[in-house]
């Protein structure tokens, strides 16, 4: 984008990053600048034209960095390293330095970046996620930023960036922050209106170290709550990674930690405290982090808007409601029965939840996995092993009993060349049966055939069959038969 001179820019403009001549970021900006004190990788993704690469090297500017900005559609790994030549004993090899290697780098941007050939996309990699080349360590290298055009697989608007193609999962995994960024059209007026001024173009950056003491207090305060931090904002990425995976969204293991770093930063930008924590800008805030935390976008599978709201909405008031409220909707969040099970049996604060839970649990549930938990719970139920009242009690063994004593007919269509065949779905139980041991073949075949003669839904008996014998073996307090 273009910029205003400093002079020019009127005291009305707000953010570190349109003081930078930045514009249309105000909304991303918490995110941007919690990445830059966590000095977690950023990807930009934007249509030509939009202010990718003049944003990252503005910030770079403003901090004073030694920066290199790469084209890695035309980068060679020569021009990143240097040559390679022995050294007097030839023992080892070194790299003639340039002003273009990155040995001295500070900061790196890697532009063009899906249109990076495989092999130097590889190389990046460790570049990206390690701080590294050829295995040794770039010691100076804070910050590491890319940006690429929206993918082959993603084109709209008439508009096809021939080359660049979806980033590897594997890398695109790496960066902690990817954020998409606005066009004309996401522009205020008067952001338009700073943009399309020419006057100040091609002024260095400066904002008289605003930035740079602001990222100096944001980082110490990183560092000391790094190994403490608030166990809110563990809670909410625990629950909306679970939401989202139970909607067909993966998140790696990896990703839920840098989503949890990007939050622990923002925060802190933000000024936000515990007092704070639950208000209305702090849900925004959290629903900002998490939309730049998706790397989907980066190989052209942007997630389900309505998906991603429904997980965030789950996650917020799991996290955010108290006492018997937050337990609950923590129960119903788990998806695994075995889960829900062991919550059930070291968590639940009382015999009055407890019933509340099941009682939920059977009544939302499909039939079939709700057949599963109460025969699995009705044991233990009887036992008064369980943190619930009489009604739960109840309530389980109104469920649990005819899966016990099935009595019921199954019948099916064949053709008549096909005479003397088995039910299909009595076909798929048996490989499922016939690996078991006595005591659990008979739970599952007592369970299956239930579903069977009451025509209840098993799409994956392997797997439903599974979880069933974990939650058997949590009410029985890890015995197996």
């Amino acid at each position: 984008m273009m910029r205003c001179r400093m002079s020019d820019r009127p005291s009305s403009v707000r953010g570190h990053l349109a003081t930078l001549g930045a514009y249309g970021f105000l909304a991303q900006e918490p995110v941007i600048l919690a990445a830059l004190t966590s000095g977690d990788p950023i990807l930009l993704i934007g249509r030509s034209g939009t202010g990718k690469t003049f944003l990252l090297n503005s910030i770079s500017e403003a901090l004073g960095l030694e920066h290199r900005h790469y084209n890695a559609s035309l980068i060679s790994f020569d021009d990143l390293v240097g040559f390679p030549y022995p050294d007097e004993a030839k023992a080892t090899v070194r790299f003639l330095e340039t002003p273009a290697t990155v040995w001295g780098a500070e900061s790196v941007l890697i532009d063009e970046i899906s249109r990076c050939k495989p092999e130097h996309q590889n190389r990046l990699f460790s570049l990206v996620h390690e701080r590294k080349v050829q295995g040794l360590a770039l010691t100076k290298l804070r910050y590491r930023w890319a940006a690429m055009n929206p993918c082959s697989t993603d084109q709209s608007n008439g508009e096809d960036y021939l080359g660049a193609e979806p980033l590897d999962p594997a890398l695109a995994d790496r960066f902690a922050v990817i954020l998409e960024v606005g066009d004309w059209d996401d522009l205020s007026d008067s952001d338009r209106q700073r943009v399309a001024n020419p006057a100040g173009e091609g002024v260095s950056s400066n904002d008289g170290g605003r930035l740079k003491a602001a990222l100096t207090r944001w980082q110490a305060d990183f560092a000391a709550q790094l190994d403490h931090c608030p166990a809110p904002l563990v809670h909410y990425v625990c629950a909306v990674t679970t939401a989202l995976r139970d909607g067909g969204i993966r998140l790696s293991p990896r990703r839920a930690r840098l989503i949890t770093r990007t939050l622990l930063a923002a925060t802190l930008v933000e000024r936000l405290t515990a007092d704070t924590l639950s208000s209305p800008a702090s849900e925004r805030l959290f629903r900002a982090v998490l939309d730049a935390s998706l790397p989907q976008r980066a190989w052209g599978a942007t997630p389900d808007a309505d998906k991603v709201a429904a997980a965030h909405r789950l996650a917020w008031d799991a996290t955010m409601l108290t006492g018997t409220a937050q337990w609950l909707h923590h129960f119903h969040l788990q998806r695994p029965l075995d889960r829900k099970a062991r919550l059930l049996l070291d968590a639940c604060p009382d015999p009055d939840t407890g019933t509340l839970a099941v009682e939920q649990l059977l009544a939302n549930e499909s039939p079939a996995r709700a057949a599963a938990f109460a025969l699995a719970a009705y044991p233990a139920a009887v036992a008064g092993d369980l943190p619930i009242g009489a009604e739960a009690v109840n309530d389980l063994g109104r469920l649990a009993q005819p899966v016990l004593t099935v009595d019921g007919e199954i019948s099916w269509q064949e053709r008549w060349s096909q005479q003397d065949s088995t039910h299909p779905e009595l076909a798929a139980y048996a490989p499922v049966l016939k690996r078991l041991g006595a005591a659990r073949r008979e739970r599952a075949q007592q369970l299956l055939y239930f579903c069977l003669t009451h025509k209840l839904a098993v799409d994956a008996p392997r797997e439903f069959e599974q979880e069933f014998h974990r939650c058997v073996q949590v009410f029985g307090k890890g015995r197996t038969a």
